[in-house]
């Protein structure tokens, strides 16, 4: 691409595009090539692949790319619950829901993002959720990939009324292996 870190313009390296149902995705992308994929459903990133173009997430053949189902692969963002150990469902509901593009994301402490291209995106809790987990939230996810192809998924999840509530989360990666035999 012949960019070099010190001019990187990260906006320029994200694009917003559709995946083939519709759904808008993030494309980011890195001076040596890496780059990687979000979908706006779930705030999952379905793909992430190295300066060699080799794929590093597994996505099941089996995986519906359309909401309300979950995407059976990548990295998906388990909240409230990681699991079944709770009342609502596996892994919670905000894999199934349409996050947004944080336009105007409070900065992070010590985020160098020289050479880095990322989305921040923001999952607020609906009338939906609120029937299911009665808790106000704003779960907020920084998804950024370095110079080198590293991928950094940050969350951080905000309590909006004050009321105490308790909660888990994961980010559930699904790597690509070649042979599992040596495991």
């Amino acid at each position: 691409m012949g960019h070099s870190a010190a001019v990187w313009d990260y906006r320029a390296a994200t694009e917003i595009t559709k995946d083939w149902n519709g759904i808008d995705q993030v494309l980011l992308r890195t001076p040596r090539g890496s780059s990687a994929r979000v979908s706006l459903h779930g705030a999952q990133v379905t793909s992430w692949r190295n300066e060699h173009g080799e794929e590093l997430l597994f996505t099941s053949s089996k995986a519906i790319f359309k909401a309300p189902k979950a995407i059976r692969g990548g990295i998906p963002m388990c909240f409230p619950q990681f699991g079944n150990c709770g009342s609502l469902e596996q892994h919670g509901f905000a894999r199934n829901r349409m996050w947004a593009i944080d336009e105007n994301p409070p900065p992070l402490p010590g985020n160098d993002s020289s050479g880095k291209s990322f989305i921040d995106l923001v999952l607020k809790s609906s009338e939906e959720d609120m029937k299911c987990w009665p808790h106000s939230f704003e779960f907020r996810l920084r998804v950024s990939l370095a110079a080198d192809g590293d991928l950094t998924l940050i969350s951080r999840v905000r309590n909006i009324n004050g009321k105490p509530f308790s909660f888990s989360f994961a980010d559930h990666t699904y790597l690509l292996v070649s042979d599992i035999r040596y495991g």
